[in-house]
């Protein structure tokens, strides 16, 4: 039932094109190429020279995330907080209304 049924491969039907006879070439060795010439190497300087206002931006930059990343963070600490203060106060409703029935029994 649940076996894959493997298609056959009927035999083709239909104009079948002659086959073609491909003789082979002469292969014929091309020049000598002279090996390339040795590159100078790179200079040891920086590709990156900072400018006062570039080293702006950056510092910039990196206040702006760490003010962002701190709003986030703090957000989640003020969110956690909220989130144990609001058990704290179900626990202590919920160990009242036990309390207060047990005193009437």
């Amino acid at each position: 039932m649940l076996r894959p049924k493997i298609p056959t491969n009927p035999t083709p039907a239909g104009h079948l094109a002659p086959l073609v006879v491909v003789e082979p070439t002469a292969v014929v060795p091309s020049a000598q190429v002279p090996p390339p010439a040795p590159v100078a190497p790179a200079t040891s300087r920086p590709t990156v020279q900072l400018t006062p206002g570039t080293a702006l931006a950056l510092v910039g930059g990196g206040t702006a995330v760490v003010l962002v990343v701190g709003a986030v963070l703090v957000s989640m600490l003020l969110a956690v907080a909220i989130t144990g203060a609001s058990v704290a106060v179900c626990a202590l409703v919920i160990r009242s209304l036990a309390h207060a029935d047990a005193k009437r029994r």
